[in-house]
């Protein structure tokens, strides 16, 4: 898995600070996950390529999540996507950006396919034979939710040299791969793990952005390799995190200790703190692994 910040900032965007939007590589799939505004230039910026982007994951309808949506759906459009589009997001979301289309007759030639999300409850909204993603219910001021990505089992990894002296047919060697025992030419059955061995660790990651404290999250997030989670103040601000929905770094650290991940990715920050260092003192109080998301910083999971 590979993580790209893209902007990490909360409410507006500025020269040095976007607001929120990540890719994640994984599996052969390139998710979007949210699409603050100013994101396509961003995605330029870091040489993603637009025609990978092929899932789109928006976590509310507040604008500093989704404002750059319609823009880059529009630029698809102008370099003559031909690609399905999926996005997922709140109920809302389509009429959003339909009427956007519509009035501006813009109407794309690609389909745009919306998954529109009103469950309060942990749900898979995506599948395929190597990943799954799954909702995180979020308690914002709107309807939120955070996703969770998690990698499905990589196959065993074949020792070809120990597989020719077993005198195993190579028509044998995709199922073992799969983990399956298999006759050799002479009729003898060969154990799996006697020409295997394991493959690399699936790794999962979880996106939780924008939230008060919340300790409903901790069951579906347990154990996550990393956890981006929203830290929008500091100690200094307590008293406004209920008050608008928002956690700090100490809360955020406490969630990802209470969840055991291994490690914790801070975000979501304010623009009236100068020092980011201040966000993983703080958290590091509570929680030893943390990082601090930046715009354009990679984390390799």
């Amino acid at each position: 898995m590979k993580l790209t910040i893209l902007g990490c900032y909360s409410a507006t965007p500025r020269i040095v600070a976007h607001t929120t939007s990540q890719v994640l590589e994984t599996r052969g799939h390139l998710f979007l996950i949210d699409c603050g505004e100013g994101t396509q230039v961003e995605l330029r910026k870091h040489k993603v390529k637009f025609n990978q982007i092929k899932h789109i994951f928006i976590s509310h309808l507040h604008g500093d999540h989704y404002f750059g949506l319609i823009g880059l759906i529009s630029t698809f459009r102008l370099l003559t996507r031909e690609t399905d589009l999926h996005i997922y997001g709140p109920k809302g979301l389509k009429d959003i950006i339909t009427l956007q289309l519509k009035l501006s007759k813009s109407w794309t030639d690609y389909k745009l396919i919306f998954h529109e999300l009103s469950s309060t409850e942990s749900e898979l909204i995506f599948e395929d034979d190597k990943v799954s993603v799954y909702t995180i219910p979020l308690d914002h001021r709107v309807y939120t939710n955070g996703f969770l990505f998690k990698e499905k089992s990589f196959e065993r990894k074949l020792l070809i040299d120990k597989a020719e002296a077993n005198q195993i047919d190579v028509a044998y060697y995709r199922k073992l791969k799969q983990g399956a025992d298999v006759i050799n030419k002479n009729g003898d059955l060969i154990s799996n793990t006697d020409v295997t061995t394991d493959g690399p660790p699936a790794k999962s990651y979880a996106f939780c952005s924008d939230t008060v404290y919340n300790e409903a999250i901790v069951p579906i997030i347990r154990h996550v390799d990393a956890l981006y989670h929203e830290a929008t103040f500091l100690e200094d601000h307590a008293d406004l995190a209920p008050k608008t929905k928002h956690s700090t770094a100490k809360q955020a650290a406490q969630i990802a200790k209470l969840a055991q991940v291994e490690t914790l990715i801070l975000g979501h920050y304010s623009s009236r703190y100068k020092n980011l260092e201040d966000f993983k003192k703080e958290a590091r109080c509570i929680f030893g692994s943390v990082e601090l998301a930046q715009d354009g910083k990679i984390f390799q999971l």
